[in-house]
């Protein structure tokens, strides 16, 4: 079967059967091969000689004895995890995030550099880059060896072209729009790249964390701006072109505030963390002397973090404008619940991190401002603000990519590469 695989790549029975014995194991779903019969409705021999090429392809091993029903014990199965890495790039307005994770997702190794992304692209991913390669030189050294490279993410604060994984005007990135950004880590690795907006890498993070399959869901990112990740049935909803989700700039109704893409009025000209770092430091200079301005008069950076940290600590000031961002973006959340209807939203980034002094106003508003029967069920919770969110979501991306799309086109060669991916792009 190898043969025919290797030379037709086709949806063929054999291949279908092969590839879903591959990922029950790797899901967890079975675990022995009756297990597999048993969810597959496949024979005992099917089912063997399935599950012996995917041991000599090296995608499963066997494991531990398992339980027994009645006769003699079988052998559990396990997905052969530690094969290869992901590799993950969450770029940020002000930072650079890198990890490196196995192929179950586990997130193994991580750095962090501050770091302004209007530095433009070049830059941006030298810098990018040369973390990757210090975890991977150390990841080696820990390993005795290097492992192969299966797939990358690269998440980026702006609208993206998923289908080409290029950023499209992003208000924030100047240099970035029509950047060909997989080129520079594909040269490097000869591994699949995927880009995203960081908002959706933060919603399949929370998608993988509920392991609800079908659940409907949106992440809202309030940071130095503001986006949306939708999860839809459990899969991420990006739109035509990719701009789903992009709610920093609807139009605030009354609003007269420049934004930094050049309209008038944008959600995030309003309530996004840069609006409010101008807002508080109007206040500073009109002589406010509270807490937030005591510790921005000291030196400290006036940054959407210290606002919420301010606010934490009942600085008047800080709670001011932290709920009034929270009762803005609350309403223009409302009318993406009226129209999504999800089951939970998550709000996360800097400002969330202001907790319920935050996310009580949020409630309000949507709850005031939505339809009854869209509520009815409705979960609205502050994400962990763990900075290996968006890791993890990266990570969740490459598999589903890796596992669920593209299997077919690379699965003979025993690891993805850019030519074995090529024909789909």
């Amino acid at each position: 079967m190898r043969e025919s695989t290797l030379r037709f790549g086709a949806q063929t029975d054999e291949v279908t059967s092969l590839l879903r014995v591959v990922n029950l194991v790797r899901m967890g779903e079975a675990q022995t091969r009756p297990q597999i019969g048993t969810v597959t409705g496949l024979g005992r021999g099917v089912v063997t000689q399935r599950v012996e090429q995917a041991i000599s392809m090296g995608f499963l091993e066997e494991g531990d004895v398992g339980p027994s029903s009645g006769g003699r014990a079988p052998r559990t199965l396990r997905f052969r995890g530690e094969s290869g890495l992901i590799v993950v790039c969450a770029l940020g307005a002000l930072h650079i995030h890198v990890g490196l994770a196995q192929l179950e997702g586990d997130v193994i190794a991580q750095a962090h550099l501050d770091w302004e992304i209007s530095s433009g692209p070049a830059a941006t991913l030298d810098a990018a880059l040369e973390l990757v390669e210090e975890l991977l030189a150390a990841d080696a050294k820990s390993r005795g060896s290097e492992l192969p490279v299966w797939g990358i993410a690269v998440g980026v604060p702006g609208p993206v072209d998923f289908d080409s994984g290029r950023p499209v005007a992003p208000p924030i990135m100047p240099g970035w729009n029509g950047f060909d950004i997989r080129r520079r880590f594909e040269q490097r690795f000869d591994a699949p790249v995927w880009v995203d907006n960081d908002a959706n890498l933060l919603a399949l993070n929370e998608r993988t964390n509920r392991q609800v399959p079908s659940v409907d869901l949106i992440y809202v990112k309030v940071g130095s701006g503001i986006g949306a990740g939708l999860v839809s049935r459990g899969r991420i909803h990006r739109g035509a072109n990719g701009a789903a989700g992009d709610i920093g700039h609807v139009k605030v109704f009354g609003s007269t505030s420049q934004c930094r893409c050049g309209k008038i009025g944008c959600l995030e000209a309003e309530a996004g963390g840069w609006a409010l770092v101008r807002d508080a430091q109007l206040a500073i200079d009109a002589g406010d002397d509270g807490l937030l301005a005591r510790r921005s008069r000291a030196g400290e950076e006036l940054n959407p973090e210290l606002i919420a940290m301010c606010a934490e600590d009942g600085d008047a000031l800080a709670i001011q404008l932290a709920q009034r961002s929270a009762k803005i973006i609350g309403e223009s959340i409302s009318a993406l619940v009226n129209m999504f209807n999800p089951k939970v939203i998550v709000v996360g980034g800097a400002l969330a991190s202001a907790g319920e002094i935050f996310l009580a106003e949020v409630r309000q508003r949507v709850y005031e401002h939505s339809l009854p029967l869209a509520t009815r069920d409705l979960n609205i919770v502050v994400s962990a603000n763990d900075v290996r969110e968006p890791l993890r979501g990266g990570a969740a991306m490459v598999r589903e990519q890796l596992f669920e799309e593209t299997f077919t086109r690379w699965f003979a060669d025993g690891r993805p590469t850019i030519a074995g991916l090529a024909l789909g792009r």
